[in-house]
């Protein structure tokens, strides 16, 4: 079943109307037609619309509705992977990932090695790209929300940010197993609440420098392990995210 996102003020009753690049996915790629069924969400988290077309026309589709149903596709608690920004496209495959596993929001982050630099020009194409990717991972995956990646922002920013908005402030840190184990990281990650905001922070290739460390505890982060292993900066959110899924999924 194909899924869609749409605005609330696009939904009326028992009419949803469907506009943008949406459209042109419908009728040129998919070549849907009258009575064919699809799932529209509001980008809220709680209800879908389980819809069959009635027109499809040159701007706009617009879709009777058949049922409506609540989605609890999504979790409890709302997750911000802050990335350290990664070279190549990893990030691209990150987004990918931690979409479909739950995150609620994504925040590249620079930090002192990270070796991608971006101006603001191309920080603001490669985020409209990011987003496109989350929104197919959002699709793909039947959330109820299409998670968010913001512009990058530096590391100090970053972790203001994280005060601002989350309550419990994670920094998986390489050479924290090497100081307490994997227990008292366990009991940590338990006594997370089932509901509230959630940052992570994950360093680039070659980790966090030290000075980042300091600065992020005296931010009130905690640090953890994710074992003895040293995973990749795209491997390590993933483990995070699925022990958070694991742990907060009701």
């Amino acid at each position: 079943m194909h899924r869609f996102f749409v605005s609330p003020s696009g939904i009326d009753r028992n009419t949803v109307t469907i506009t943008g690049p949406d459209v042109n996915h419908i009728r040129n790629v998919l070549r849907m037609k009258e009575g064919d069924e699809l799932t529209v969400s509001d980008g809220e988290g709680t209800l879908e619309y389980r819809c069959a077309i009635r027109s499809v026309e040159t701007d706009r589709v617009f879709c009777e509705v058949l049922f409506t149903a609540e989605t609890g596709h999504e979790l409890p608690a709302r997750v911000f992977l802050f990335q350290g920004l990664p070279k190549s496209d990893k990030l691209e495959q990150i987004i990918q990932k931690n979409v479909e596993l739950g995150v609620y929001r994504i925040i590249p982050v620079s930090m002192q090695r990270s070796v991608v630099k971006l101006d603001a020009k191309k920080a603001a194409q490669k985020t409209q790209r990011w987003n496109g990717i989350a929104e197919a991972a959002a699709k793909q995956s039947r959330r109820g929300i299409i998670p968010e990646v913001i512009e990058p922002m530096s590391f100090k920013k970053a972790v203001l940010y994280a005060k601002e908005h989350c309550e419990t402030r994670l920094l998986p840190y390489e050479l924290e197993g090497e100081v307490s184990g994997m227990e008292q990281t366990r009991r940590l990650l338990e006594k997370i609440p089932p509901n509230g905001n959630i940052a992570v922070f994950i360093g680039p290739e070659g980790g966090f420098d030290p000075a980042e460390v300091a600065e992020a505890e005296n931010a009130g982060f905690r640090r953890i392990t994710l074992g003895k292993r040293i995973l990749r900066t795209e491997t390590a959110g993933l483990c995070v995210m699925s022990i958070l899924m694991y742990l907060l999924e009701p």
